[in-house]
């Protein structure tokens, strides 16, 4: 993609850059420069101040007054732009929650660079919640499916993915799983590319719902199926009883209004467009 470099001083050990995006809908506080957070961040741009040691950048070769780095970070005093990538995220509002759901790099440990992921392999998925002023919140995904379209229209042919208040179906006949969190208010998903819209543009439909950790039942759930085990739960194994409905039908016994706030709310999230390629061809 091409960015809006507003100003950049490039030093012997350090570099300082100021990324402008005008999209409305860009988050900049999810830019990555390499694998560093912005120093700092408005609505329309993110800063980076950082050193060369910083952000994994790794010198290549340093000739005639200029050093490069990998991470493709070429550092010049003059005519240079960075190829930066910018993070398939989307961010949505409701209430005093902000809900995050993006593609992810190999490890969770930043932004995808790429949409394209080859069949069989995984599609790395992070969702979460900022509760900077709320209580604390487990964040889940309540239903997923996969759409040509960005839209779900009722002619669109679905791909199940998540069903049944959390139960990851998929798992059922791939080695998608959810993986161990490292906060309470993230869910990271590895999906198995499948062969559903082979070559076309998909995009992932979801239901985020953070909820009270002290009221779950079996419709506030993340499980998935391991062969040989069955299905388990994300959290805690003692609770693997949840997902005894996985293969029949969840509904909780207590009544709720997501909408009444009283014990977590939910947003409908879209990710994409993804395209998924056969690596026979």
């Amino acid at each position: 993609m091409r960015v809006n470099v507003e100003d950049l001083d490039c030093g012997t050990d350090f570099v300082t850059l100021v990324w402008t995006e005008g999209r409305s809908r860009a988050d900049t506080s999810l830019f990555r420069l390499g694998n560093c957070f912005p120093t700092s961040f408005s609505a329309t741009e993110a800063v980076f101040s950082v050193d060369f040691d910083d952000c994994d950048f790794r010198r290549i070769v340093c000739n005639w007054g200029s050093c490069c780095f990998t991470l493709a970070f070429c550092c010049r005093p003059e005519d240079w732009y960075p190829r930066l990538y910018a993070p398939i995220f989307n961010t949505y509002g409701l209430g005093d929650l902000e809900f995050h759901f993006g593609l992810m790099n190999a490890d969770f440990s930043g932004p995808a660079e790429s949409t394209s992921f080859p069949l069989g392999s995984f599609i790395p998925i992070m969702a979460s919640v900022a509760q900077e002023s709320h209580q604390p919140l487990l964040l889940f995904l309540q239903e997923c499916v996969a759409a040509t379209t960005p839209e779900l229209q009722p002619e669109s042919t679905l791909y199940p993915i998540i069903a049944n208040e959390g139960c990851l179906v998929d798992s059922l006949v791939s080695r998608s799983k959810f993986e161990p969190r490292q906060k309470s208010s993230e869910l990271h998903l590895s999906l198995q590319a499948f062969r559903f819209g082979l070559g076309e543009e998909v995009f992932i439909h979801c239901k985020l719902v953070a909820w009270d950790p002290n009221s779950l039942d079996n419709s506030k759930k993340a499980c998935h199926y391991v062969k040989e085990h069955g299905w388990e739960q994300l959290d805690n194994s003692a609770s693997r009883y949840l997902c005894a409905c996985c293969e029949s039908d969840c509904k909780s016994r207590r009544v709720r209004s997501l909408a009444s706030g009283k014990r977590g709310m939910a947003q409908q999230a879209v990710l994409g467009p993804l395209t998924i390629t056969d690596v026979n061809y």
